[in-house]
Parts: structure tokens; C-alpha cells; sequence
């Protein structure tokens, strides 16, 4: 354990999780843990500076920052933040980063094309940050970028909590669904989780953000679908999803996506659509119109990011946040006990 308590400090990316997860940690230490107070904020020309008003020599900071939307004006922060730190003498650097960005260009999908993930962890490591604490990365191969640690935590547990919670006494009729095959490794952990068969929806792209083709694999008549994915960006994909496992006899459509981007036409195609529920995380800051929709839920990850923190800061195992038994405790309040009984 380190000498002295954790500190976090945030950018404006995501304030209201930053100030979540400190009143979470509060609760676990029994004492106030607060954001070190600091200025991150835009001159005329839009350069970002940052000024911490708190001594952080020899402390353990952590920069709690998604990399969303603006994507580019959010990693800088990060970056500036990092550097304000390391020439103010932390001890270390743990960049919490609940949704990063650019993790969709994680190879060459043609000829003269960037690796953007890559150039991106890249400007991280050597930024100064020692440490990476993320959620759901859109491709696990990212973690093998970065030349320092990297714990990557999942949705899926909480997912499956909230599940068994909504579903109690109906998980026999639910089914999980992928909504293409590059996904099927963390829509079938789901189904683990919660004892549901899988299925997949095959989808074939005429290009980028146009889906001309979709084929069920799977019964799904009669069934309660959850789809599941890692990011919900202009929901094309996803309500066509959802009308096409309709048409193939699904009772019920639900969505649990971890990163609600929710770009352009959104919200709106979501509302619009056949699905019953799309649940999102907290990762990247709801806007009033998604809080608004009447047929999207945010559930917190704040619990699991706070306790993920104080593991690291007290050099224990992240990966117990996965198990069943663990995540009840960090959740309590939130879901009654027993939720995970059938």
C-alpha cells in the first residue's frame, strides 16, 4: 500500500463520473476523498491549459478522462494533464480512461490507412502516464499497443447483474444476441453470466455506416432478446438489428451497449425504433436528449471504477472485480441482494 491515499484529478470530459467515483471512494475509505483542484480550461485560439492549485509531489494521481467526443480537444487534456503532473513531481500517473477513443482503428482495413489505436498509445506512454485503467476496449489487441500496464474492465458483469434484475423469473425466455460475428467473444461471456442460449445477427457493410444485408443465426422466435456490443455510435446498425430479430419472431428487443457515443441521428433513430430498451454506462457523459429518451437507461459504472482505483493504489488484483461475488458488494444499494439467483 502507498503511503499516502490515491488522488484523482479530472478533465472535462466526464465530470459528473470523476466526481462519482470520488464519493464512491469516499465511502470505501471511510474518509473524503475529493478532485485535486486544478483549472483545465482553453485560451482564444483553443490551445488547453491546465494549472493544479494542489502540491502532488510523491502522490498517486489519477486522471480520470474518456477520450470521447471531441475526441482530439479530450486526449490533449489528457496529455496536458499527464505532463502538469510528471513536472510536478507525482509519484506516479494512472490515466483512468473509461472510454477510449480511436479504438475502432485498431488495424489496416486498406492500403495507406493509419493504425490511429497504436499512434494514440503511443502518445500516452510517452506522455508520462505509467498506467491505463479502461472499460470494454473495442479490440482486445489494443492492450498489447501500449509498452505499459493496461487493466481493461468489462460491462458484462454489470450488465448481468442488472439483467437478472429486470428479467427475475423470465431468464429462461431471454436470449442473448451479437450483432455481428467480430463480436460474439463478449456477448457469449454475457450469456455465461446469466445461463442464456447466443445468437448473431450477420451483417455485410456496403461501406462505412451503411448495413445492406442482415441474416438471423439462431431461433429466436418466442425469445427475449438482449443485444449486446461495445459501442452505440449512430444506431443504424442496432435498430435495424432489432427490426430484423422482430420479423424472425422475437417476443421482446433490449440493447446493452457499454459506450453510448450516440452520434448525429441517435437518439432519435432509438426512440424511433422497435427496441424496448437500449442500456448504456456512464462512460461518456449522457446528453439531456439521451437522459430525456424515454427508452434509454444509464446504469453507474462509478462503483466498479472507484474499487478498480483503490486496487491498484493498494497493488491488488483488478481482475476479482469480474467475479460474481465481488461485484455484489460493490453494488450494493444500488440492486437488492440475491439478484443473482435465478
Amino acid at each position: 500500500m502507498s503511503a499516502t491515499d490515491p488522488k484523482l484529478i479530472s478533465g472535462n470530459a466526464n465530470r459528473p463520473l470523476a466526481d462519482a467515483i470520488a464519493r464512491r471512494m469516499s465511502m470505501h475509505r471511510g474518509m473524503q476523498i475529493g478532485l485535486v483542484d486544478a483549472r483545465v480550461e482553453r485560451f482564444n485560439d483553443q490551445e488547453i491549459f491546465v494549472e493544479v492549485f494542489e502540491n502532488v509531489r510523491g502522490e498517486d494521481m489519477f486522471i480520470i478522462q474518456s477520450t470521447s467526443k471531441p475526441a482530439n480537444d479530450n486526449l490533449m487534456e489528457l496529455l496536458i494533464m499527464a505532463d502538469a503532473l510528471r513536472r510536478s513531481s507525482a509519484s506516479r500517473i494512472t490515466a483512468v480512461i473509461p472510454y477510449f477513443g480511436y479504438a475502432r482503428q485498431d488495424r489496416r482495413t486498406k492500403a495507406r490507412t493509419p493504425i490511429s489505436a497504436k499512434l494514440v498509445s503511443n502518445m500516452i506512454a510517452k506522455g508520462g502516464i505509467e498506467r491505463v485503467l479502461t472499460m470494454d476496449l473495442h479490440a482486445a489487441q489494443i492492450q498489447g499497443f501500449f509498452d505499459i500496464p493496461v487493466d481493461n474492465l468489462y460491462a458484462s458483469p454489470i450488465f448481468a447483474l442488472d439483467i437478472l434484475h429486470q428479467f427475475k423469473g423470465k431468464v429462461d425466455d431471454v436470449m442473448v444476441v451479437s450483432p455481428d460475428v467480430g463480436g460474439v467473444g463478449r456477448a457469449r461471456e454475457l450469456a455465461q453470466r446469466i445461463g442464456a442460449p447466443l445468437s448473431i445477427v450477420d451483417k455485410r457493410r456496403e461501406k462505412a455506416g451503411e448495413v445492406a444485408e442482415m441474416t438471423v443465426i439462431g431461433d429466436v422466435k418466442g425469445k427475449k432478446c438482449l443485444i449486446v456490443d461495445d459501442i452505440c455510435d449512430t444506431a443504424g446498425t442496432l435498430c435495424k438489428a432489432a427490426e430484423v430479430l422482430m420479423e424472425h419472431g422475437a417476443t421482446e428487443v433490449h440493447s446493452y451497449i457499454t459506450h453510448g457515443v450516440m452520434s448525429g441521428p441517435a437518439v432519435n433513430r432509438v426512440s424511433k425504433s422497435v427496441m424496448k430498451s437500449l442500456v448504456i454506462t456512464d462512460t461518456i457523459a449522457p446528453t439531456e436528449d439521451m437522459e430525456g429518451c424515454k427508452n434509454i437507461r444509464i446504469i453507474p459504472t462509478a462503483p466498479m471504477f472507484a474499487q478498480a482505483i483503490l486496487n491498484i493504489w493498494n497493488g491488488t488484483s483488478v481482475s476479482s472485480l469480474f467475479e460474481a461475488a465481488s461485484l455484489v458488494q460493490i453494488y450494493e444499494g444500488l440492486y437488492p441482494k440475491g439478484m443473482w439467483g435465478r
